[in-house]
């Protein structure tokens, strides 16, 4: 018997600016399954998390509200806490970065980094709200675009025509937050010198710490060269001061993921028999995965452990990363009711059904998972109520009724109980995998058998025969003890109706190991219904809720986040007509090039079947080096009017996605595609 793994575990430290919503909990229920895993399979594993709770956004709200940014942030974690507690998300530490045990690490951090010359200055010229007194992020500037003339823009591309500028082109800028016209100001800014550990990444990244196609995303990056890091914000800012730098403060990104370190610092004080060195110093033998959503993989693939490493901290085992929730194939909507809170969502069903839907989807890949609402109540109700509970309810009558609840000894199917244990191994190597999706697909393979031979058996009938009373103990015996394998397979999804089994078994709560061996001469109590159906005007009513809640919360948007759970607004519905006068075609990019003069533009000459484009689009800040874009296939919209520009006439417009600045991600059809097929 191996020795048990001391585990240490995080998810993304949610925005303390708002409520947590489905696409959110994807993680938090992703993390919790595989600690649980791990706590099942009797390793010491522990997750800790907190509410990443500093930014000038978070400030800008609490002015609003009238309140001080600590009452935001504590009512806001409170909200937090209890939606990952109802949703069974087991923290073994909830904190927040606004904490003493983080400010004390941020300095240290930082400190070591100076002191080892990982930390540069230089004078940065930004707008500056001089009603405000503070500096202005790109996002809290608005103005007429200087391409197309669309007035109210943001400071960084234009809605309506798609160009990308400086903030210092905008037209008639004004701040979004005073409304006064901004003033450009110089301000010394602190850099991290992310380029000094440049070969240590390129090894890192390739090393199996994260999936290939994450890997190779960091390796464009990589590749053309890491840029110096700002980890500074003017006052006024809701932060860290910087130690000795008055006026200065640590930008939210770099104290964020130091917040996984706090959490832990804060349990361990807590809890006298956890050491933080042994998790944390450089020689650590002890094991620790990230979980995050592929937006922010640079914070946590580049600057994080390069941060750990020039401090003398040790580097994450691995980073698990995941991609986005769609509903009903689509990005979550405010006006069709798919953008649903959390807590939303548990006024209307169990925690249980989502924890399992989202698990029969998770692979080890970074796709994004697609919460169909229909397939959702049909697998639910098929896996969980049809197969799962059902076996325990066929059976358990005939034993109460025949045998006082006593489960008589013996085997009546050998081939199934060896087949249950022969499956265990290849489920646990799925759930250590992260992949979900494929121990859920093997549990109810064996719940179809069970089921299959209960029904050839029918212990029904044979209950009406006389002499056959012995021969029905012994197959719903058989069945309680395949319902007991399969609620052990379960139990790191499914915890209630795990405890609630346990009850009904009379068993002390379950383990791995437990699989192993079966109940004989052993008394049940009495059974009850472990899980109802769901009925799709639940579904209903929660939809319809989603609509009232959030179009309420519209009369009063709040400022935007650090980038985990603020998302890109909404545009306004279209009608299905305009839609499908788009005319998407699959383009193979011949020639990439760089704009002489421009920031942010690329040149591509793009082949769509009988004609060849000419596109300009803004990704250059992605795509530092466009000769490796030359020969992908791409998507453009086709029929778009050639636009004239300064570098020339751009006929068309390729399709990305992303927060952007280096995280744009140009949109590829799946493999087979031609130039020039539409896409439908």
């Amino acid at each position: 018997m191996s020795e048990p793994r001391q585990i240490l575990v995080t998810s993304a430290l949610p925005y303390a600016n708002g409520s947590i919503h489905l696409g959110h909990m994807l993680e938090y229920i992703q993390t919790d399954m595989w600690v649980r895993f791990q706590k099942h399979r009797g390793n010491q594993c522990i997750y800790v998390c907190a509410d990443d709770a500093h930014g000038s956004a978070i400030m800008l709200r609490a002015e609003k509200e009238g309140i001080t940014p600590e009452q935001l942030i504590d009512g806001v974690q409170k909200e937090h806490a209890g939606d990952f507690a109802d949703f069974l998300v087991d923290f073994d530490n909830f904190h927040s970065t606004h904490a003493e045990e983080n400010r004390e690490l941020s300095n240290q951090i930082y400190l070591a980094l100076r002191d080892a010359g990982h930390i540069a200055t230089r004078s940065v010229t930004q707008y500056f709200d001089p009603d405000k007194k503070m500096f202005l992020a790109d996002r809290f500037i608005k103005g007429t675009c200087p391409k197309c003339a669309a007035e109210d823009q943001y400071g960084d591309n234009c809605e309506k025509c798609g160009a990308t500028y400086a903030p210092t082109e905008l037209k008639n800028p004004k701040s979004a937050i005073s409304g006064a016209t901004p003033v450009l100001k110089d301000s010394q800014h602190f850099f991290f010198k992310l380029p000094d550990f440049q070969a240590m990444l390129q090894e890192w990244t390739r090393s199996g710490t994260l999936q290939d196609a994450v890997a190779n995303k960091l390796a464009e990056w990589l590749d053309s060269g890491l840029q110096e890091w700002d980890i500074s914000r003017d006052a006024p800012y809701f932060g860290f001061e910087i130690p000795g730098e008055p006026g200065k403060y640590f930008y939210v990104w770099l104290d964020a993921p130091i917040g996984y370190m706090a959490s832990f610092k804060n349990l361990c004080a807590r809890r006298p028999e956890l050491d933080f060195d042994a998790f944390w110093n450089k020689d650590s033998t002890a094991e620790l995965y990230h979980f995050i959503g592929k937006d922010i993989v640079n914070f946590h693939a580049l600057f994080w452990p390069a941060m750990l490493q020039g401090a003398g901290f040790r580097k994450p085992t691995a980073i698990n990363v995941h991609g986005y929730l769609t509903v009903n194939g689509q990005k979550m909507s405010k006006s069709r009711g798919t953008f649903i809170k959390a807590r939303t969502y548990l006024d209307h069903l169990a925690p249980e059904y989502l924890r399992y839907y989202y698990a029969s989807k998770l692979g080890r890949g970074v796709d994004d998972l697609d919460l169909n609402l229909e397939d959702f109540v049909q697998k639910v109700n098929s896996d969980l109520v049809g197969k799962v509970v059902n076996i325990a309810s066929r059976c358990a009558g005939f034993i109460h009724k025949g045998n006082d609840g006593v489960m008589v000894a013996g085997d009546a199917a050998p081939e199934l109980t060896e087949a249950f244990l022969a499956a265990a191994p290849g489920i646990a190597e799925a759930y250590e995998a992260r992949d979900f999706s494929r121990a859920m697909r093997e549990t109810m393979a064996l719940a179809d058998r069970a089921n299959a031979w209960i029904a050839d058996k029918a212990p029904w009938s044979l209950a009406k025969q006389e002499g056959k009373q012995d021969e029905v103990q012994a197959i719903c015996a058989q069945g309680i003890n395949l319902f007991r394998q399969l609620v052990i397979f379960l139990k790191p999804v499914l915890p209630v109706l795990a405890a609630e089994a346990e009850g009904f078994l009379n068993v002390a709560p379950l383990t791995w190991n437990d699989h192993l061996t079966r109940l004989e001469n052993h008394k049940l109590n009495p059974f009850k219904a472990l899980m109802t159906r769901i009925e799709p005007a639940r579904i209903e009513a929660m939809v319809e809720a989603s609509r009232e809640d959030l179009a309420a919360s519209q009369s009063a948007p709040a400022p935007a986040g650090n980038g985990e759970l603020s998302k890109d607004p909404l545009s306004p519905e279209i009608e299905f007509d305009t839609f499908a006068a788009v005319d998407l075609r699959v383009a193979l990019i011949l020639k990439a090039e760089a704009v002489e003069g421009a920031d942010k533009l690329l040149r591509l000459t793009l082949d769509i079947g009988d004609e060849q484009r000419n596109v300009f689009s803004g990704i250059k800040s992605a795509y530092p080096d466009p000769a490796k874009l030359e020969g992908r296939l791409t998507m453009m919209i086709a029929n778009l009017k050639p636009r004239k520009m300064r570098f020339g006439v751009s006929e068309g417009m390729v399709m990305a996605a992303g927060p952007g600045g280096e995280e744009i991600y140009l949109l590829s059809p799946d493999s087979g595609a031609k130039p020039g097929q539409r896409i439908k």
